[in-house]
């Protein structure tokens, strides 16, 4: 015969399944069906841009490369509404009134509802750094929004540079050889816009600009594409501005117009087929200095991060959808607490309905609170990991407010 505390047991795993299983269930459908809507709606709008060049396969194409995104973007309010329908189910007929009466806490059935929740953190997680950068690099190949951008974009990578030429002492510049013993003469500087790279060392568009003392514009120049080369050793005795550096990394530019403005306003056009690029960056630096923030992993934006530390410099949109991305998982956890506190604050009084209604409001109200602590964040230069906690911490006190109310 069994002893009361074995059976007591048992009867706690039996609902603990049951009520894991239907909260599983549950969060699945609402993600799934919250996915497949902004998958169809998204394609809709898509066949708004199609003309010769962009077909409706691409299109397609497009949407299913930008799916991981939408699905990613999506978990969170499914994950509060699935939690709402599955403790509703449960609610609407009278089984939490039951357990509750069994004895079992409103803490237990909360914590038996968060751990199926836990995989769709991990899934945010995967998405995030393994899918996410290969699959929106995919989508912008097909349907990039740099197409028809002017001048004063600012995606991609742009930099000022200081230029120099070495001189000798004695001897004139341009028969000069030896820079040991030469020294470095300012001339002004370079402006240089590089709006793709890729892990391989490819590269798209490069812009140049060359800005003499005064500030007077003297060359433009334009090249298609580039590939990389390889690096090259600097002299520690070489006086660059680039000294302080071990290597320089250097590309070979394809399909080279060059626009040079003489005295006078005079300008003459010139070709080339190939010109050559040098950087103080490698190729894996430069693919994350031009990649949107919401293109690249947890990891990516945190080599991100570093990288522009050694540049004594700070980009507030990276580092914003680092925080966004590492405290995601806290995003999920406290929209499921205040899903559960929705659920017992209604046992009898409110339908299912209303309940997801209230729930759909409440996540669309964290996600617009979440964007504008971001705005907020890169307006004024505020801390972003404090930023994006701020709406979490304030999510999970209401949540386990209502909850205290019902014990």
């Amino acid at each position: 015969m069994r002893s009361p505390v074995n059976t007591q047991s048992t009867t706690l795993k039996v609902l603990s399944r049951y009520v894991k299983k239907n909260a599983l269930l549950a969060i699945i459908a609402a993600i799934l069906g919250l996915w497949a809507l902004q998958i169809v709606f998204s394609y809709l709008s898509e066949l708004d841009s199609l003309d010769d060049s962009y077909t409706m396969a691409d299109a397609l194409k497009y949407i299913l490369y930008r799916s991981p995104y939408f699905l990613e973007e999506f978990i969170p309010t499914g994950a509060l509404l699935g939690a709402v329908i599955g403790l509703g189910l449960l609610a609407n007929k009278s089984e939490l009134v039951v357990m509750r009466a069994a004895g079992i806490s409103v803490y237990r059935i909360v914590g038996w509802v968060l751990q199926p929740a836990l995989v769709f953190v991990l899934l945010a997680l995967v998405i995030n750094q393994f899918v996410l950068p290969t699959s929106n690099q995919l989508a912008h190949e097909i349907n990039s929004d740099e197409r028809d951008v002017s001048i004063t974009t600012v995606r991609g990578y742009w930099t000022v540079q200081p230029s120099f030429t070495t001189t000798s002492a004695g001897n004139d510049a341009n028969n000069s050889t030896d820079n040991t013993s030469g020294s470095a003469q300012p001339n002004g500087s370079d402006i240089l816009y590089i709006n793709y790279a890729d892990v391989q060392g490819n590269i798209g568009e490069v812009k140049r600009w060359h800005l003499d003392n005064d500030g007077n514009l003297q060359t433009a120049i334009r090249a298609e594409g580039g590939n990389y080369k390889g690096r090259v050793a600097i002299d520690a005795d070489n006086n660059t501005s680039a000294q302080s550096a071990q290597y320089r990394y250097e590309w070979q530019l394809n399909n080279i117009t060059k626009l040079s403005i003489n005295q006078g306003f005079e300008a003459s056009q010139a070709k080339s087929l190939s010109d050559t690029l040098s950087l103080p960056f490698a190729p894996e630096s430069v693919y994350l200095l031009t990649r949107e923030a919401e293109d690249l992993s947890l990891t990516q934006l945190y080599d991100h991060r570093q990288l522009m530390r050694a540049q004594e410099q700070r980009s507030l949109t990276h580092e914003l959808a680092f925080w966004q991305k590492l405290l995601s998982p806290l995003s999920i956890l406290s929209l499921v607490i205040v899903a559960c506190s929705f659920v017992f604050g209604s046992l009898r009084t409110h339908s299912l309905g209303l309940r997801i209604v209230v729930a759909l409001l409440f996540g669309l109200l964290f996600s617009y609170l979440q964007d504008l602590v971001g705005f907020i964040s890169l307006a004024t230069g505020f801390s972003p990991m404090l930023m994006v906690i701020l709406p979490i911490i304030a999510s999970t006190i209401l949540g386990i407010y209502l909850l205290k109310r019902q014990m």
